[in-house]
């Protein structure tokens, strides 16, 4: 937190399946995997590229979240479906070893391209839709604590889970 590039509009992809781009993803997997993350994006890693990659299997981070498979998403767009929101913990591999509650629409409709170009076109709900609005957030410049609505619920994850597995972030 603090690097421009993190609330900056991150530019689209326009070639796919270039050596460049799967390097890129690469990268991203090796960051994800190491933090244990649920996600993340190009601009995390310094990257200004419509590029987000998340999936959850057992994750130490996340031990009571649903799965999400595994995916590469390359210029996403987002349309909300209904106007449920649901509020829920969120960390980030930008903002470590914090946590706060944020608002996130329950249902999501998302489509996008793989790395080879492919469409990918997908109704989701829950965790699933949760972690996608957060990393599609970070390429248009918006951490999650620009959307927490009640600072009281925004702390260093030691101190609000104390007695807690919740790795460090």
């Amino acid at each position: 937190m603090g690097d421009p590039l993190l609330l900056q509009s991150a530019a689209v992809v326009g070639t796919f399946d270039t050596p460049e781009l799967h390097a890129l993803i690469n990268d991203m997997q090796d960051t994800m995997q190491h933090m244990n993350g649920a996600g993340i994006a190009a601009p995390q890693i310094g990257v200004s590229q419509r590029v987000v990659i998340f999936g959850v299997g057992r994750n130490p981070r996340y031990p009571d979240a649903e799965q999400v498979p595994y995916t590469v998403l390359i210029n996403p767009v987002l349309t909300f479906v209904g106007d449920e929101m649901e509020d829920g913990w969120e960390g980030c591999l930008s903002v470590p070893g914090m946590r706060g509650i944020v608002p996130r629409y329950q249902r999501l409709h998302y489509k996008g391209f793989d790395q080879y170009g492919q469409v990918i076109d997908r109704l989701v709900s829950g965790f699933h839709a949760r972690v996608v609005q957060h990393e599609c957030d970070h390429l248009d410049g918006i951490l999650y604590p620009m959307r927490i609505q009640d600072l009281r619920q925004f702390g260093y994850t030691d101190v609000l889970f104390p007695d807690s597995d919740i790795a460090d972030d």
